[in-house]
């Protein structure tokens, strides 16, 4: 006799790929109904902080990281949300982000508790594959020894001697930029800027004459020139190291992958190469070298293979850097022919010649305060990395609120820079009268209360080491091309867009019109 189960409209027969789908949808379920209702509302660490207005239901504002120009939209939460210093930026999911918007928010994270701050993993890993363990990637205590041990090479004495490379290399491209006008008035400026940066980098950083200027062949900046370039492709990739792991992305059917672990081997292969001939002819030729890879070398703190991933470091952050600012510099004097005219006036009188600069063309230039004041507005307006990136390693607190670990939080100089808060209602404008005094034209910090309204370089332990490399160089870039050039958009109805995947470049490149000015 068959006996029948007990409770049978209890418990059906249910095939278990059914079941596990019924479960998988409950689960979802209830997990979307935590994630957009419960948590946020009730249990994020979080939750008394002001936000923006709500973005796309389980996305939020996620997608933030991968809009152009990046930081527009973190200048316009600081702008509409009223806030203490931190905002609280719901990303995929409901994952809490936070914005600093506040100098003391900021000095904590950048100074007061940098050490509890870290760079988000996924961008350290495609950061160490294009760099190395460098300055740039390294963090705890081995930044700490890196940053010590590098200074040296940076200190303003050493940057002085590096002023008639900077200067020798500008008058290299007035040169070939005015041969270039024999043919078409019309000159791409991005191009050039990234040849001549190249070329300055090469010799002030490594003593060696890539000569990019004139068509070089160099393997080396080939490739480089190829990572480098600004795509939307390398954009999204970078950006997708945020959110996903390394791991992840490199399973992906993705062909950048292998075409950037291919260049990245070849361009450790060629520094490491450039270490071992630098040490030979420092052997040869004695102490006079005296670019930074020569300074790394003769300090004996470093192994071969940590100063060619230095070289890495310095060869991408001293020359894109720079070209991205002397590029957008071009761009805001193309738009202000009365800036241009004043800033030719001061440079023609202190220096009569390019080809006769004074002895001391550090302190001549460094003396000129409308060239110091325009430097400093273009690199107020367009930092080369607008938006960076920090996640906490350990339960810590910004202005007293606590932090958990692993928060991640947006550090933004380009909405800092561009702050009406900071700078007042023309903070958008170009306007480098605001770094000299009204009475005594003496440079000034910029009429604003704090240092931490200035972004560009960072501050503290993790601030940009080659600040003055950089503002040295654009010195010199700036003003040989203002006094050689008058120049203006070529097509005066565009408005030129900031792309790149870390630094900021023009999408399209910079398009001017140039004539040059006799007499000089």
């Amino acid at each position: 006799m068959l006996q029948r189960p007990l409770f049978p409209q209890a418990f059906p027969e249910i095939p278990f790929t059914r079941l596990f789908l019924i479960y998988m949808s409950i689960t979802s379920g209830l997990w979307a109904v935590w994630k957009v209702f419960i948590y946020p509302a009730w249990f994020s660490p979080f939750r008394h902080l002001p936000k923006p207005k709500s973005g796309f239901p389980l996305i939020n504002h996620g997608l933030v990281a991968f809009q152009r120009p990046a930081g527009a939209t973190f200048l316009k939460f600081m702008n509409e949300v009223p806030n203490e210093g931190i905002i609280r930026v719901p990303s995929f999911f409901n994952s809490d982000w936070l914005l600093l918007t506040d100098p003391k928010a900021l000095a904590d994270v950048l100074v007061h508790k940098c050490y509890d701050f870290e760079k988000v993993a996924g961008v350290r890993q495609i950061l160490r594959a294009v760099l190395g363990d460098g300055l740039v990637v390294v963090e705890g205590d081995e930044h700490k020894f890196q940053r010590k041990h590098v200074s040296p090479a940076f200190s303003f004495r050493h940057i002085r001697d590096l002023y008639p490379i900077f200067w020798s290399k500008a008058i290299e491209l007035i040169d070939c930029v005015a041969a270039e006008l024999q043919h078409d008035s019309v000159v791409e400026v991005n191009h050039w800027a990234n040849k001549v940066t190249m070329d300055i980098i090469g010799l002030a950083g490594l003593g060696r004459n890539f000569n990019t200027l004139h068509n070089s062949d160099d393997q080396l900046i080939k490739t480089y020139e190829e990572i480098l370039e600004p795509t939307t492709e390398k954009a999204m990739f970078f950006a997708a190291h945020m959110f996903l792991t390394r791991w992840v992305i490199a399973k992906l059917p993705w062909k950048l992958n292998q075409k950037l672990k291919d260049m990245t081997s070849a361009l450790k292969s060629m520094s490491q190469q450039l270490v071992r001939e630098k040490k030979e002819l420092i052997k040869v030729q004695g102490d006079e070298h005296v670019d930074i890879m020569s300074v790394l070398i003769k300090s004996n703190n470093f192994a071969d293979d940590m100063i060619a991933e230095q070289l890495l470091t310095f060869l991408a952050a001293g020359h894109e850097t720079t070209s991205s600012a002397f590029t957008w510099g071009t761009y805001l004097l193309s738009l202000h022919p009365a800036a241009q005219s004043r800033l030719r006036a001061e440079i023609r009188a202190a220096i009569p010649s390019p080809s006769a600069p004074p002895p001391d063309l550090a302190t001549t230039l460094d003396s000129l305060p409308y060239l110091h004041a325009t430097v400093s507005e273009i690199l107020r307006l367009y930092p080369t990395v607008p938006v960076t990136v920090r996640v906490s390693i350990r339960p810590t607190t910004i202005l007293n609120t606590p932090i958990p670990a692993q928060t991640p939080l947006y550090i933004s100089p380009w909405a800092i820079n561009r702050s009406p808060a900071f700078w007042g209602p023309t903070a958008h404008l170009f306007l480098p009268d605001r770094f000299l005094d009204p009475v005594t034209q003496k440079p000034t910090s910029g009429g604003v209360d704090s240092n931490y309204a200035s972004m560009t370089f960072l501050h503290g332990p993790r601030s940009c080491i080659g600040e003055k490399f950089a503002r040295a160089e654009l010195k010199c870039l700036i003003a040989l091309w203002v006094a050689r050039f008058e120049f203006e958009m070529a097509d005066k109805s565009e408005v030129p867009l900031p792309a790149g995947a870390v630094t900021s470049k023009p999408g399209n490149g910079m398009r001017l019109r140039i004539r040059p000015v006799e007499g000089w």
